[in-house]
Parts: C-alpha cells; structure tokens; sequence
C-alpha cells in the first residue's frame, strides 16, 4: 500500500519526505512550464499510522507538515498518517440544525470534566440534552503546545489536539452528540498561529511584514504567494465540516484578518462552506467574532456583504453586564444605563456610529433592523474572553450585588431576540473561576507570558493577585466541579435556565426573527412604591427596572434592591399570566388591575417574572 504526500514549498530547491525509516525524494509539480511550488511524493509501504515529516534542501531537521492530520507527540514531534476513511461513523441521518432558534454553549475540553478529554466530554452531553441546548461551541481544538491551554495558540490547524484525545476521540465525540440531537460547532484561528513550533514559515510565504498585528506578522492573506495560504485556511475549514461532521465554525476575531483584496478571505469562506453544505445536504454555518460593529459580516453577498451566518454581538454582553455589576471600568465605560441596554436589544449594537469613549472616536455603524434577523447575532451574559481575561477569571456571580440577579441576566438573555450562548457551569452559577492558562514549553516564552500578564494588569491598577498562567494549579482551579450541579443554590439556577430554554421552545414569538418585535421599556430613578404598601415603604426609592416584550411574552425584571411595581405593556382588562417567576413573593397587583386599567406586577429586589399577557395559565408560577 502506498501514501501519497504533498506539501506546498515554493522556496525550497529539494524537498524530501522522511517516512517509513527511509526518505524519498519528492517530485516538483508544475503547471505547464512554471513551478506551482508544489512537491509530491507516493511512498510503498506506508499508511495509517506511519509517522513522518519533509526535509527542505537537504537540512539535518525533519519538519513536521504543514497539513498534518495527526500529532501524537506534541507540536514539534513529527506528524502521523491519519486515514479519514477508518473511523465508523454512525451519524448517516444526521443533516443538522439552523442556527436560527437554537440554544449554543461554550465548551472547553480541557476544563469541563476532570479528565479534560473528548470521552470525558461525551459522558457529560446528557446533561447538555437535559438542559435545552441545541448546539456545543468548541473552544480551539488544534494541536496547541504543551498539555493543556486555550487553544488560540495553535500551531498544527489540521489536527486535533492529542491530550484531548486527537482525530479519534474528537470524531467519536461529534458523532455522539449527534446521535442526541446536537449540533457541533468549532472555534477556529485563523488572524494568527502561535509561537511554539509554528514552522510554516520555513515552508512558504505564510506570513506577511505588510501589516502589523498583535502577534507580529500577518498571516499573508492579500500579498505574493496568498493565494495558496488562502487555499490553506479555506480548506482547513471545509475539512473541519466534512472530515469531522462539525456543524459550524466561529472565526475567532475576524477583524485582526487582515485582506485588502476585491473578494475577502470571509466571503470566499462563505461561498466555500455554502458550496459543501448543498454537496452534503446538510445544515452548515459560520460565526464571525468580530470588534467592528459592522453589519456586513452577515449582510448577504447579494447585497454586497459577507454572507456569514452570524456574529457575536459583543456590546449586547458589555451593555447586560454593566447593567447587572455596576462595573464602568475598561470598555465598559460607555455602557451600564438602562437606556444602552434598550438599544442593544432593539439594534444589536450600542456603538452603531456613535461615539466610543473607551476608543475616543466614533465607532460601528448601524444595523439594519427592518432586514437583518436577530438570530444572526449571537447574545450572551458570560463567555470565555470575558471571564478568561479577568485578572482572576472571576465569573458573573462573583461581581453582582445580589444573586438574584443572575436569574435576572439570565431571563434577559435566553427570551431575548438574540441567539443565545451559555459559557460552560453558567447554567447553575459555577463557583470555579476560569482563568487564563498556558502550558509552553519554551522556558523564554513562558516566563515572558508570566511577566507579561502580571504587567498588564498593573498598568490597569489591578493590586490583587494576578494567577500565573503558567503554574498548573491555575489550569486546575479553572475546572467545574460537577458536584455543584446536585447542591444548593446551584440545583435551582439550574432548573431556572431549563425553565427558560423550554419557554423559549414553545413559543414562536420567542424566536420571531424580527428585530422590530421586540420593545423595551426602563425606568431608572426615583420611584414612589406600588401604594398600597406591598413594595417600598418610603418614597423615592432609586429604581432601575425594565419590561422586554417579545409578542404576547413580557420579561419584567427588577434590577434594584428595594421592591418596585412594575406597569406592564399592552391593553389592561385581562390579567396576565404568569409563566415563570424568579422569586415566590413575585405577584399580580390587583389594585392596578381594576383602577388603572393597565396590569401590574410587583417585584422584589434582583427579581424578574415571566407573563404571558393573553393571560394563559401559568406554566409554573
């Protein structure tokens, strides 16, 4: 049986493929009379499992592939012949799910289970099932150095990383979170590589000096030589969605691509994966994550955009979590009102043109809310950058004044219009922080890694202790403890977001895809009680509390610490129903019912009530 082997080398005067105990010299392929860079070689005697690497003009070091599916021994090891056709699929009538009207959650292999692998992982996907989640989000999965890390440091992008359990034991995790109903998604990096063992360089013109960025040199997506590291990355995500049945990519932060050609790398992408999906008839999407604030990533094609799927809306995240902490500091500053929240529910984007203090200049420009679906932009209250890049990866529950507020953010969140994401152990209020961890080898690289989070943080004024990212406890603080789940107060934060997720399935207005259906009302500053003594007992008491209605469907929640009665949007007459409560001592007012005209509900502090405003009967109260 014989192997053949390619590699992309357009400098190199010799290359040849060291496999099987033997080398063997590759042949350049050419079109007509000009060299493609391209060398290949079929080699008798060699097949799956067989390790292997190139040697460029005769040099002593045998360099891993650029393309290598398998990396059993780190990323400076040598690569390994994988055959795709071996492993036994079982997801034949798998043909995947929209984005639009699912439910998405974070994962990262490594810190979701003790064991940090992709079985380990699998045997927890029930739990996901039970909960209502439609699709997991995989944290970078290519072969990173060292152990255990984020994954944005990848440096091997075809394959997947061997202490998660490499081609094998991701391939058995998506078939079985298909076989329960569950779509795939992979977070891939594509604006740069890591570091250590990062060796494209040494093959082609992988990286470009044109344009600076905050890891050096650009990878070459618009200068001589491009249009085969277009080729690359393109094809690296097609791979992802054929060879390993993912249902989607999110591209991690796509405004650091930088690509000044007619057809950017991202519509290329689109048409790419657009391409496959009819090929495969099934379900495919691409997540942009993306700082801009520009609404062309997801305008269609034929309307000159980009034509991805969605994006992630990252002032919706800084506008929720503002509200609910109270915090201003960083890119927060210009965030925090009841009025901003308002406007990133109802237009995606906060900074749509206006004025970034945080920047000092103007920033984004406006969506366009009567044409573009809510569902292409992804909401969430927590996820792995915003905690991540704490200085002690503290979680949401740590920072809030009250824990009611979490059943509050997490109402806002999941009937919100937008699609929503969970971050992993969000759903019971995890007490495990989640940190930023590396594990380099490089002795130079980590020390400067270690230096440089201690300094950024200083420069910030942070005075507390800054983990090291190096140090292994700081990796293992980071995993959840899934004996929260089963404990109080976590079992009923539990129950509260599978109470959510159901609501949101049942009902359509839930998911109606115009941004124009929903409607906020807020209130923030003194407020006079419910006057009939059932709330405040003095007047003026500081309130903030809004209403965001989606259809018959009314969130009313409570951001203060002090009880407030909260006038309900809509004809009055009829009392409402109601769905959902955070709080027992939530009720119906029912002096405002016959007086006013208009249903009231009363709220105590950091609490939220979900109404049905047809009055049908309650699904839980």
């Amino acid at each position: 049986m014989s192997t053949r082997f390619e590699v992309w080398a357009p400098a190199a005067g010799r290359v040849d493929v060291e496999a099987g105990g033997a080398r063997h010299a590759m042949e350049a392929r050419s079109s007509g009379s000009v060299s493609s860079g391209w060398w290949e070689a079929d080699v008798e005697d060699v097949s799956h499992g067989t390790d292997y690497g190139f040697v460029l003009d005769e040099a002593d070091e045998v360099l891993p592939d650029p393309r290598s599916p398998w990396q059993p021994n780190g990323v400076h090891g040598r690569s390994r012949v994988y055959d795709h056709g071996r492993f036994a699929w079982t997801d034949q009538h798998w043909h995947g799910r929209p984005l639009a009207g699912s439910v998405l959650y974070e994962m990262h292999v490594g810190t979701f289970t003790p064991e940090g692998t992709f079985d380990a992982a699998t045997e927890r996907l029930d739990h996901l099932v039970a909960l209502g989640i439609d699709a997991v989000e995989l944290l970078p999965v290519a072969s990173f150095p060292g152990d255990h890390g984020w994954g944005y440091d990848g440096v091997h992008l075809w394959a997947p990383h061997e202490p998660y359990g490499g081609p094998d034991g991701l391939k058995r995790f998506v078939d079985a979170a298909h076989a329960r109903g569950l779509a795939v998604v992979l977070d891939v990096v594509y604006n740069h590589l890591g570091p250590d063992g990062n060796r494209l360089g040494s093959f082609g013109p992988y990286f470009t000096s044109a344009h600076a960025t905050p890891w050096g040199d650009a990878v070459n997506f618009d200068q001589e030589g491009s249009d085969e590291v277009r080729a690359f990355v393109v094809q690296n995500a097609l791979m992802w969605l054929r060879d390993y049945h993912f249902d989607g990519l999110r591209l991690d932060a796509v405004h650091a691509i930088t690509d000044d050609g007619a057809v950017h790398l991202l519509e290329e992408m689109g048409r790419a994966v657009a391409a496959l999906s009819a090929h495969l008839g099934r379900e495919l999407f691409l997540i942009a994550e993306s700082d801009l604030n520009d609404p062309r990533l997801v305008t269609s094609r034929e309307a000159g955009g980009y034509g991805l799927d969605a994006q992630w809306s990252d002032d919706f995240h800084h506008a929720l979590h503002a509200a609910l902490t109270g915090e201003r500091q960083g890119y927060y500053c210009d965030f925090g009102s009841l009025e901003t929240l308002k406007k990133a529910f109802t237009g995606a984007f906060v900074h749509d043109g206006t004025m970034s203090t945080y920047r000092g200049r103007r920033h984004g420009r406006p969506v366009n809310v009567r044409e573009t679906p809510a569902h292409r932009f992804l909401g969430f209250l927590q996820n792995h950058d915003q905690v991540g890049n704490r200085a002690a990866g503290d979680r949401i529950g740590a920072l809030l004044p009250s824990p009611g507020l979490l059943k509050v953010g997490a109402a806002l969140l999941l009937l919100g219009p937008f699609t929503p994401m969970l971050f992993m152990g969000e759903e019971w209020g995890a007490t495990t922080p989640w940190c930023y961890f590396t594990d380099h080898q490089d002795p130079e690289l980590a020390r400067a890694v270690s230096e440089g989070r201690r300094r950024e943080f200083s420069r910030h004024g942070w005075s507390g202790e800054v983990p090291d990212p190096q140090a292994v406890d700081t990796f293992r603080r980071s995993v959840l403890d899934w004996a929260e789940p089963d404990r109080p107060p976590h079992a009923d934060l539990l129950g509260w977001h599978r109470d959510l997720i159901a609501l949101r399935r049942s009902r359509p207005e839930l998911n109606d895809p115009r941004l124009t259906a929903t409607t906020v009302e807020t209130h923030e500053g003194a407020d006079n009680g419910t006057d009939n003594g059932t709330a405040g007992e003095a007047d003026d008491v500081a309130a903030r509390r809004l209403t965001v209605r989606r259809g018959s469907v009314c969130v009313a929640a409570n951001l203060g610490d002090r009880p407030v009665l909260v006038p309900l949007p809509g004809p009055g007459g009829a009392a409402p129903g109601l769905l959902l409560a955070s709080d027992p001592a939530i009720h119906l007012d029912p002096v405002g019912l016959g007086d006013s005209g208009t249903a009231s509900v009363v709220l105590p502090g950091a609490s939220v009530a979900v109404l049905d405003l047809t009055g049908v009967r309650a699904l839980r109260a």
